[in-house]
């Protein structure tokens, strides 16, 4: 059957919830010389579910029949089909997969949403770093927009190929649903022109991403609860390891030793990050602006405000289970400020700061004189990185444990506690509602968090003593994003 539908009767055809995006801008038509290519070469330059495989298909239909045509594929090549779509489809996924990702720094996003890479894009621009009229506003987003309609369907196709292709886990049902919904996205993007030529394109565009990243503020629970459904399958002997033993039959898979799954994860939620922050930077820059920010990006994020928050958040999670909490005592460079997202940092110090609270409460008992936690923000104006130290004495972590925790699959929670979290509200990436010990994807998480813009998190520990956890954040923000293949 042909494959054909105009751009606006797929925007039609949406059923999704388009009128939340809100927008400063009216519908003038303003033509722009936009190219997909010349506006990736500036991030070059610096660097569940029934409904949704029902929309993935309906979607399918929309795709220009000529661009489905392109990527045509022949039935007999087994190796390109993917489970639950059509050959047409699986071509158009493994085509954008064999595509390079094209990386963006911090620097790029603060950059190109002020608006000095326009020149790049539209060769009569002159840039005024004082001019915020709206027809340099027009020229910044429809310049992003056009970037973001090139990368994400590579990045959704990427992380689809993935999804489909990890041993054991692919079989989890709460993944099957992630995958349906990256395949959702990824056919939404392609019903939409490639060039963004005007404002009302752009509008449009805006409102199918702010419906998209919606719908994806719930994979970070779902992919959890997919490691969960995987540790309840290994439990019972469900799933077992190809190796053959020494009496000739398969052994059970060790959960925490599963070196391909746990790559797969870090892939996974490395990309996810990217994906959020992307189309987070651009529906912010379409916002009020507000003081000190571009887009997510604060120019003057403040550690020291940013720990206190935290402190406050992670004391009411450890008070609420514990009836108490430990003092936390905050030294060293308190009134250093940079750009940075704060939402990223807030995220990775309330996980640190939670877990010495938690292991300083366990390791002294209940009604306790319990040691502080200390806090020390390191800086220098020679330093590379602003650095945070986390130092507590809740007993510490045993050697043979320091690898796995790192693993988005280990937990030292009790299953009960795990069993209702993967019920937790899906709604939100991460929130104080949720209980101090959960699904055990907090430190990777936070790692992979700090190691997006160039940065890192370690961990040193002394059995029978405490633990210190290291954040390390680049000043510079020149580093590219890591993009997993």
């Amino acid at each position: 059957m042909l494959l054909q539908s105009s751009l606006s009767s797929a925007l039609r055809g949406n059923r999704w919830n388009l009128h939340k995006v809100a927008s400063r801008h009216t519908c003038r038509r303003t033509e722009s010389r936009t190219s997909v290519v010349q506006t990736c070469n500036v991030f070059q330059s610096l660097h569940t579910t029934c409904d949704i495989r029902r929309r993935s298909l309906s979607l399918a239909n929309k795709i220009p029949f000529c661009r489905a045509q392109q990527f045509s594929l022949a039935s007999s090549d087994e190796n390109m089909k993917i489970t639950g779509v059509s050959d047409d489809v699986a071509a158009m996924i493994h085509r954008h997969a064999a595509r390079p990702q094209t990386g963006a720094s911090l620097q790029t996003l603060m950059k190109t949403g002020r608006g000095e890479y326009l020149h790049k894009t539209y060769e009569d621009h002159k840039h005024d770093p004082n001019d915020n009229s709206k027809v340099a506003t027009d020229k910044i987003l429809m310049q992003v927009a056009g970037f973001l309609r090139h990368e994400l369907p590579i990045r959704l196709a990427h992380r689809i190929l993935d999804l489909e292709g990890v041993p054991h886990m692919k079989e989890m049902d709460s993944v099957k649903q992630v995958r349906d919904l990256y395949i959702t996205s990824f056919l939404e993007l392609l019903s939409v022109e490639k060039h963004i030529r005007n404002i009302k394109q752009e509008e449009a565009f805006a409102a199918i991403l702010e419906s998209i990243y919606e719908r994806h503020s719930s994979v970070l629970v779902q992919m959890a609860r997919g490691a969960f459904e995987l540790r309840a399958a290994i439990r019972t002997g469900s799933i077992t390891h190809g190796r053959q033993s020494g009496i000739g039959g398969q052994t059970a898979v060790e959960f925490d030793a599963m070196e391909d799954t746990h790559a797969f994860l870090d892939r996974f939620y490395m990309s996810r990050i990217g994906i959020r922050v992307l189309i987070g930077q651009y529906l912010s820059l379409r916002q009020q602006p507000i003081v000190n920010y571009t887009g997510l990006i604060c120019l003057r994020t403040s550690p020291y405000e940013i720990v206190k928050r935290a402190i406050d958040d992670a004391a009411f999670m450890c008070t609420r289970k514990y009836g108490d909490a430990p003092e936390v005592i905050v030294t060293g460079q308190l009134d250093l400020t940079f750009p940075y997202v704060p939402t990223h940092l807030h995220y990775i110090m309330l996980e640190l700061l939670k877990n010495s609270m938690r292991a300083t409460v366990d390791w002294h008992g209940i009604d306790a004189e319990y040691p502080p936690i200390k806090v020390v923000i390191a800086d220098g104006k020679e330093n590379e990185d602003v650095v945070i130290k986390v130092s507590d004495e809740g007993g510490g972590i045993p050697r043979s444990n320091m690898k796995r925790i790192w693993s988005y699959l280990f937990t030292t929670a009790d299953p009960a506690i795990q069993e209702g979290m993967v019920a937790f509200n899906e709604s939100v990436d991460h929130s104080i509602d949720s209980p101090l010990a959960g699904l055990g994807y907090g430190l990777p998480i936070s790692r992979s968090y700090a190691r997006y813009f160039g940065g890192d998190l370690s961990l040193m520990s002394m059995e029978g003593y405490g633990t210190d956890a290291f954040v390390y954040l680049t000043r510079l923000g020149n580093t590219r994003e890591p993009l997993p293949i």
